[in-house]
């Protein structure tokens, strides 16, 4: 997953403002969870064609 898919899916789930003060090693396993599921959810809405 790129750098820029992870910064817009983390400002849209509001932990980006965490990252960029502390990195990518403080967000907690959830959130990490939460953004990986989005990228996914893209992934599908893309190979579907919507």
């Amino acid at each position: 997953m790129s750098e820029e898919l992870k910064a817009e899916i983390a400002k849209e789930l509001g932990v980006y403002n965490k990252v960029a003060a502390e990195g990518w090693g403080s967000v907690s396993s959830r959130d990490c969870g939460n953004i990986v599921k989005k990228a996914i959810e893209r992934a599908e809405r893309s190979f579907s064609g919507k």
